[in-house]
């Protein structure tokens, strides 16, 4: 009997683990991609968006290696393994750093102009910097689109909006000053996102993000997110429109090598 529920019970292991594995190989949840599928994604990405930048890439990997061979040749000797063997590595971090570029301009390009898009630039900040960023999409939003989010980090509280500039104006001052009336020792800063003037674009707004002065030290961000979450447990429940943003989470994997 013992035997048997023995064998019932590795049975049903053995199953589960064969669906969860089955359910990761199908999944569209980046976090379950392994790194030869993050590149693979990228990569696709990248090609859509522009098909000739498949040969820079392609010129990434090969004109390094292609030096390397020659230099190798001209010292003589079995100097060229060792240079090969620089060049393809060199060739791979050159390939990784461009594509990573490109990925980021594919999403600008792909979201170019729809609801949301700033959202994109936004991925951009959760990098490996410390103190880190953080960001809340869409805090508030209206029928039309227009949506304002939220971005913590070592520049201090940013709202941004994105939509369309006389709509989200009053969206971002009531939003400025019921934030202001919690956080009475933190300034709001508001950016408006897009190409008019005034207004940054959506391809520059992490970089312009990044290069605000620091005001805020990592021990003093983590204190403004705790009170963060006590205005928004006072936030209406109902939901805010919101259009459908991409993951970059696996892209930013796949481009570092994990």
């Amino acid at each position: 009997m013992a035997s048997e529920r023995a064998k019932e019970l590795a049975a049903k292991q053995k199953a589960e683990a064969k669906a969860a594995k089955l359910a990761k190989k199908n999944s569209t949840d980046p976090k379950d991609w392994g790194t030869i599928r993050q590149l693979r994604e990228s990569y696709s990405m990248v090609v859509k968006a522009n098909p000739n930048w498949r040969w820079l890439l392609l010129a990434c990997l090969v004109v390094p290696v292609v030096i390397a061979v020659v230099v190798g040749v001209v010292l003589g000797g079995l100097t060229w393994i060792y240079t090969l063997v620089l060049g393809i590595m060199i060739g791979i971090t050159i390939f990784l750093w461009v594509l990573g570029r490109l990925v980021k301009q594919s999403a600008y390009k792909q979201y170019e102009g729809q609801p949301g898009a700033a959202q994109v630039a936004l991925m951009m900040l959760t990098g490996g910097r410390k103190p880190k960023w953080s960001y809340t999409a869409a805090i508030t939003g209206n029928r039309q689109g227009d949506t304002v989010h939220r971005a913590i980090g070592p520049g201090g509280l940013l709202l941004i909006g994105d939509g369309d500039p006389a709509r989200l104006q009053p969206m971002l001052s009531a939003e400025s000053k019921r934030h202001e009336q919690l956080l009475y020792d933190v300034k709001v800063i508001t950016i408006l996102a897009g190409d008019a003037e005034g207004e940054v674009p959506v391809n520059k707004l992490a970089g312009t993000i990044e290069k605000l002065p620091k005001v805020l030290s990592e021990s003093q961000i983590k204190e403004l997110e705790s009170r963060i979450k006590a205005l928004d447990a006072m936030r209406s429940r109902l939901p805010v429109p919101r259009g459908p943003m991409p993951s970059m989470k696996g892209a930013r994997k796949a481009v570092r090598g994990r």
